[in-house]
C-alpha cells in the first residue's frame, strides 16, 4: 500500500457496507492502514440501523446488495444525516442511472486502490 495518499487530519468514523465479506473485510484493512476507525456492515438494513444508533464522518457503500441497493441505503442515510459524504464503490458503475446517485459524494469502480478510496475520503470531506 502506498503511503503517499494524504492522511486526515484526524481519524475518520467510516462505516462500511457490502455484501461480500472479503471485500468489506480489504475495505476495513485499508482504511485502518489510514488511521480510520472502521465500522462494517453486510446488508443496507444493518447499515441504516447502525447509522441510526451511532455518529460516523463518512459511509462508503457497495451498490449491488440483496436487501437494500446502495443509492437507496444513501437516500435514507441523507434524510438522517444530510450533510454525511457517501462514497459508492461497484462494480456496475457504467450501469447506474445518474439521477438516483444524486445523495453520492463519489462513485468508484471496483477494483479499486486502497489510495484511491481515501482520496475520495478526503476529497468528499471537502465539500460538507
Amino acid at each position: 500500500m502506498s503511503q503517499n495518499s494524504p492522511k486526515p487530519t484526524r481519524a475518520l468514523r467510516i462505516l462500511v457496507v457490502d455484501d461480500e465479506l472479503s471485500v468489506l473485510e480489504a475495505i476495513k484493512m485499508s482504511l485502518e492502514f489510514y488511521g480510520h476507525s472502521v465500522t462494517t456492515c453486510s446488508s443496507g438494513s444493518q447499515a441504516l440501523e447502525m447509522f441510526k444508533t451511532s455518529r460516523f464522518d463518512v459511509v462508503v457503500t457497495d451498490y449491488a446488495m440483496p436487501d437494500i441497493n446502495g443509492d437507496e441505503l444513501a437516500a435514507m442515510i441523507k434524510t438522517v444525516s444530510p450533510r454525511c459524504p457517501i462514497i459508492m464503490v461497484t462494480a456496475h458503475a457504467e450501469m447506474l442511472d445518474r439521477k438516483r446517485l444524486a445523495p453520492i459524494s463519489c462513485v468508484l469502480s471496483k477494483p479499486f486502490l486502497p489510495q484511491a478510496l481515501n482520496e475520495a475520503i478526503i476529497e468528499s470531506l471537502k465539500h460538507i
